[in-house]
């Protein structure tokens, strides 16, 4: 699974980033940033959360 953010859509309110900080990290910019490659098996559940509670909508999973 991998998770991708729209930045037109991102106000970078950093909810997900407190989710799975793993993943998801705000630059010096405030500019999403998500880890390269795919979410592990242990962090798909917590990545969906994280999507789910993004305030603007802006990310996405795919597989």
């Amino acid at each position: 699974m991998k998770v991708d953010v729209d930045p037109s859509l991102c106000e970078a309110h950093g909810v997900c980033t407190t989710i799975l900080p793993e993943v998801f990290d705000l630059d010096d910019d405030e500019v999403l940033q998500i880890r390269p490659g795919a979410v592990t098996p242990a962090e798909e559940p917590v990545a969906e959360r994280a999507v789910a509670s993004c305030p603007k909508s802006a990310l996405r999973l795919s597989r």
